[in-house]
């Protein structure tokens, strides 16, 4: 089958896309990503096809208060949506920030299937992950609140309230976000979510059709080879801790790499820095750039991170202890759970984050060897887990029965 992933978001919303896209090509398929332009690599790189959403989602949130820079980013993404029903797929397959792009399966006359990165559906066990308020509103008010994001014209989760424009947009007619949650529910829309069951186990109160797989793991770019600065700096001393605040390192790099720098001396720990920076800081602190997770992590003493879904998977199957600094949307969500898991001491929420604070956290996940066990035992289990193959599965059921004959 030819098949269209969509991609909304920054890195580690396109990371894992590339990583089941990989799984899905292996299977026989012919797999496109489309993707904002900065993100092209993480997808070419993996030997996927690639098309281009315009308008820069880091802007959008960085100035997350600027209504300007939300709406300039909307309608761009509006355009470069509706441009994909001039692609050719047999099944698109959406993210949550994507949900517009169940508008262009329809207008292409294509199925589509979700493939969450977080648990967006109405729920008691927990409140809405992306909403501003992370406090239980009760199992009612839980699950209330959440369904309301999806019925409320402008409260869509992240971008869902641009199904109007949408529809208008590829020449469908009009339908109500409140109706068309509603079909998605009478017709159990499948949505396959890229998490482990053992850091979210699925809500019981949960519909048929949304399922929770394990974790999609991003590529390592072919020939990839670390850096003789970065083998050298780790093996030169005691296992250093990494600090790393996302996508958002870029915006503030000096400030952000202060701080953790004054973290680090506080603690006296040797650290990694992933705050916007290059090259060594001072003997003990080295700046790096884009290094797969995957194979630095499990080098490491600790890992202090924003808690963005991806980066959060990848401290888990690391086995590592985590310190979460969470700035927004499902990050406190993540934090939380790696809390409730008892593989990270309590969060630091990045608007109150001092070198003081993060200094203490880092020292308790560091010396703490009971949660040391329970990162190394969580993550024995998370990697025995294969995420990617009830995706696939399900991908070629639906090429078997919409084959002619």
């Amino acid at each position: 089958m030819r098949v269209l992933i969509v991609g909304v978001g920054t890195r580690g919303d396109v990371a894992p896309y590339a990583g089941l896209g990989t799984r899905l090509r292996e299977a026989g398929h012919e797999v496109v990503i489309a993707a904002h332009e900065p993100y092209a690599e993480l997808v070419t790189e993996a030997g996927l096809g690639y098309v281009p959403l315009p308008g820069d989602p880091l802007r959008a949130l960085t100035g997350r208060l600027s209504i300007s820079a939300f709406k300039e980013y909307s309608e761009q993404l509006v355009e470069g949506l509706a441009g994909l029903a001039g692609q050719e797929a047999d099944l698109l397959l959406l993210g949550v920030a994507g949900a517009p792009g169940c508008h262009v399966a329809e207008a292409m006359g294509v199925p589509s299937m979700g493939v969450h990165l977080q648990p967006v559906d109405p729920t008691g066990d927990f409140p809405p992950v992306m909403s501003l308020f992370q406090r239980s509103l009760g199992r009612w008010g839980n699950r209330r609140a959440a369904r309301l994001a999806f019925e409320l014209p402008a409260a869509g989760p992240l971008l869902a309230g641009l199904g109007t424009k949408m529809r208008a947009r590829l020449g469908l007619p009009p339908m109500t976000p409140r109706a068309l949650y509603r079909h998605r529910e009478s017709t159990r829309w499948p949505v396959f979510h890229g998490i482990s069951p053992l850091v979210l186990p699925r809500p019981a109160d949960w519909r048929p059709g949304l399922e929770i797989t394990g974790y999609w793991w991003p590529p390592r770019p072919r020939g990839w080879q670390p850096e003789p600065v970065l083998r050298d700096f780790l093996t030169s001393g005691p296992p250093p801790v990494f600090v790393g605040f996302g996508s958002l390192a870029g915006t503030r790099a000096e400030q952000y790499t202060e701080l953790a720098v004054q973290a680090l001396r506080r603690a006296g720990l040797r650290g990694v820095l992933q705050t916007g920076l290059r090259g060594h800081i001072s003997d003990d602190v080295l700046a790096i750039g884009d290094v797969p997770h995957d194979w630095l992590f499990p080098r490491l003493a600790a890992v202090a991170h924003h808690c963005g879904a991806g980066t959060a998977a990848s401290g888990v199957r690391a086995g590592v202890p985590t310190v979460a600094v969470p700035v927004m949307n499902d990050q406190p969500f993540w934090a939380s759970r790696l809390t409730a898991l008892g593989v990270a001491p309590a969060a630091v929420p990045f608007r109150r984050l001092t070198p003081a604070r993060l200094a203490a956290a880092l020292t308790t996940a560091v010396t703490d060897p009971a949660c040391r066990r329970r990162a190394q035992a969580l993550s024995a289990q998370v990697s025995a887990e294969d995420g990617a193959a009830p995706v696939v599965e399900a991908v070629n059921r639906l090429q078997t029965t919409r084959r002619p004959g």
